[in-house]
């Protein structure tokens, strides 16, 4: 089982943008000593939410102060980003860190993200899928060309050329059926943020790996999943954390996306954010939802910890981790406490 970082930039701290951006990066550096496999980071804009407008530009600097983990961008949002720029920057890193760059790509759902790119969120399905294969064609040939409807981009040749291939080493965010049904059929391995109940999710994990394989002619390999972590050796601190810093969290992930907002409602693809608002709506509001969402993340001493991952593999199968330590504005003297135990409690066990 692989173990990653997640670095989701969420300046809650009160502290200037210049400190938090390198504090924030030098856990990714400091994943490398503890034993993590790969660092992640997120691309988000202009808010406090996530402030992270270049995730592969960050992993470049995490390439020269480290030797083995893997890089990912988690995730380059497409309908933002020139297919031909993500080709030849995501080369550049993966030359740089010496071949350890997984590429994740994700389409967004943010609408004031949206607009501060003068792109309409209704789009983004069509965007995503047309860049995605524009990008996967340039990694693999080290040509990028198009003539689809988003996309007009005269064959050039990328520079510096591919030196292996990304088949295996591409992510795609896949948080609706239609984006779990791309990323099967890409051949993508998908990657889903814990955002309540589980047993939610299984109808498109299920299709995805149904998908697959009927494709491929193979399993699909397993999903990634990106979770918000407590982790503290007394249920004292996991409590006392959970509702200081993990609910700002949530207020924050909520008001981003805006849960359950009437404009999701016309865009199907979407509908995973229709549900989440239908489903709290229906449970008994904001506090239900509150409620699943710590319950679909990892929040607990080590050995809940255990206990927890048990259960959900029972549920969902093989999967990996990127682990969000730092959010809802903890200090970095307790995000770098529970990072520790983590590594060093909880870890071992999960790749054993």
């Amino acid at each position: 089982m692989q173990v990653g970082i997640h670095l989701g930039f969420q300046n809650l701290h009160g502290i200037p943008d210049a400190e938090f951006f390198r504090k924030e990066t030098q856990l990714a550096i400091e994943a490398e000593a503890m034993g993590f496999d790969f660092a992640a980071a997120v691309e988000h804009h202009f808010t406090d939410y996530a402030a992270c407008p270049d995730p592969i530009q960050v992993l470049t600097y995490v390439a020269a102060k480290t030797k083995t983990i893997k890089l990912m961008p988690a995730a380059v949002i497409l309908p933002w980003n020139d297919p031909l720029r993500v080709v030849e920057k995501t080369l550049m890193l993966d030359h740089l860190s010496e071949g350890r760059v997984i590429l994740g790509m994700g389409r967004g759902a943010a609408r004031r993200e949206f607009k501060g790119f003068r792109v309409d969120l209704a789009d983004s399905r069509e965007m995503f899928d047309e860049a995605a294969l524009i990008i996967m064609n340039g990694l693999e040939t080290g040509y990028v060309e198009a003539d689809t409807k988003w996309y007009k981009q005269p064959r050039v040749e990328v520079r510096p050329r591919p030196a292996k291939s990304f088949r295996d080493r591409t992510v795609m965010v896949s948080m609706s059926p239609s984006s779990a049904e791309v990323a099967a059929q890409y051949g993508l391995k998908a990657l889903r943020f814990s955002q309540g109940d589980w047993s939610h999710a299984l109808p498109e994990i299920r299709a995805y790996r149904s998908t697959f394989n009927e494709l491929h002619g193979r399993p699909a390999p397993p999903f990634v999943i990106s979770d918000f972590i407590v982790c503290f050796d007394t249920m004292d601190k996991v409590v006392e954390y959970t509702d200081k810093y993990f609910a700002a969290q949530f207020a924050q992930v909520a008001h981003h996306y805006e849960f359950g907002g009437e404009h999701f409602k016309s865009l199907p693809s979407y509908s995973t954010y229709v549900t989440l608002g239908e489903l709290s709506a229906a449970a008994g509001g904001p506090d239900k939802a509150y409620k699943d969402y710590v319950g679909g993340n990892l929040i607990g001493t080590p050995e809940q910890m255990w206990e927890k991952h048990l259960i959900r593999k029972e549920m969902v199968g093989d999967y990996e981790i990127i682990a969000n330590f730092s959010f809802g504005g903890m200090p970095y003297e307790l995000v770098y406490e529970q990072m520790k135990l983590f590594a060093d409690k909880v870890m071992p066990r999960l790749k054993g």
